[in-house]
Order: structure tokens, then C-alpha cells, then sequence
């Protein structure tokens, strides 16, 4: 299990953010927005190797009427070839240098992305360490999931993982309360609640797989 280091962070999650969110297509702020924002919600998932810190981090915009998922990955040294998928660099109190990765771009959050959908993982709560998040629920019909050669495109709702052949996974990047079932056409789902920007507690889906 992964161990929730209480310390400090320079800059914070949220300051990264800040100036990464407005270049993201499904940001509904515009690409000149200044941000405004606040933690949310989320989950955290553990990495098998130990390796890399993985978090799924909800956000409001208080600029806007918006609540954001935003899978990132924490490493100790640069992914290579992941470039692109830079949100920044963090001074972590106790682990030093961290490179943070846009998850979605990494294969190690992706593969346990997977492994939460088929029920071979298990959510874990954002700020205490060795802690199952029981809010957070999923489903998947079918047999293991295999994606190989799958390319992550953004739109305007989120990030579509998607291949020629094979099941396509969509993460919702845009929340919005929904009721937790399982879309129709929907072979798995993760689903989850969070703060909306009025206070109140909203739920709703995370990520689809479809064939």
C-alpha cells in the first residue's frame, strides 16, 4: 500500500494546475482563464511495484461553473518519451524532486485503471494511507481487459483511450451528477462523489468502457 506523505509541497497540486488546466480542451474556462481552485474530492490507487504515486484529484473552479477530474501520476524521475504529457515539477518534503504526469499519459495509472474497472484493485482514500475508498464503485462484463496500441485523445467532455480494435475507455474530465449505473452500451464503469462548487455533495461517473 501506498504511504500518504503529510508535508509539503512547492508548488501545491492545485498552483500546477493553475497554469495547466486552461491548455486543456474540455477546461470550460478558455485558454485565458486564470483559475480559481479548490480540491474537491478524489481517490488514489496504489502502484504494485511501489514506484509511482497515482491520484485521481477532483477540482472546482470558483471563475466558473466547473468540477474537474484530473488523473495524475507522481514520479521520481522523468517518464520518457512522456514530454507532452508534463504537468510540472514539485519539491516534495520527504521524496524531493516529483515529476507530475497528466495519468492519463501513463501506462501505470492506466493499467490500474483497468485493474479498479475488472475489480482487481481497489480504490484507496486520498489522505490516510492503508484506507479502501468504499465511495467509489465500479462494474465491468466481460472478460480481462487487454489494451494494446491505444492512443489517449482529449475532446471537450475528457480523454478518450481508444484503439482500431478493442474497447475504448472514456474519462469523464467534465463531472456531472448523474445517477451511478452503468450507461446503456457501457460495459464497465467507475463511479464516484464529490463537492460541487455550491457545497453540496454530487455524484457521478468517473470513466465508461465501451466495446
Amino acid at each position: 500500500m501506498a504511504v500518504i506523505h503529510h508535508t509539503v509541497l512547492k508548488p501545491t497540486k492545485l498552483e500546477l494546475l493553475t497554469s495547466w488546466l486552461p491548455s486543456r480542451p474540455w477546461y470550460r474556462g478558455g485558454a485565458d482563464a486564470r483559475p480559481e481552485l479548490a480540491k474537491a474530492g478524489g481517490f488514489r490507487l496504489d502502484d504494485p511495484e511501489g514506484a509511482v504515486g497515482i491520484e485521481f484529484l477532483v477540482v472546482t473552479d470558483a471563475t466558473g461553473p466547473g468540477s474537474y477530474l484530473v488523473p495524475l501520476t507522481y514520479r521520481g524521475a522523468p517518464l520518457d518519451g512522456a514530454e507532452h504529457a508534463l504537468v510540472g515539477t514539485m519539491e516534495h518534503g520527504v521524496l524531493g524532486r516529483r515529476w507530475a504526469y497528466d495519468g492519463m499519459r501513463d501506462p501505470v495509472l492506466v493499467a490500474q485503471l483497468l485493474a479498479l474497472i475488472e475489480g482487481r484493485a481497489q480504490a484507496q482514500d486520498q489522505s490516510v494511507s492503508d484506507t479502501p475508498d468504499r465511495d467509489v464503485t465500479r462494474s465491468c462484463a466481460g472478460g480481462p481487459l487487454a489494451f494494446t496500441g491505444h492512443v489517449a485523445t482529449d475532446d471537450e467532455e475528457g480523454t478518450v483511450l481508444a484503439a482500431p480494435h478493442g474497447p475504448a475507455l472514456r474519462l469523464h474530465r467534465v463531472l456531472r451528477p448523474a445517477e451511478d449505473a452503468v450507461p446503456a452500451g457501457a460495459i464497465g464503469h467507475v463511479a464516484g462523489s464529490w463537492t460541487a462548487p455550491d457545497g453540496t455533495r454530487a455524484r457521478g461517473l468517473f470513466a465508461t468502457l465501451r466495446p
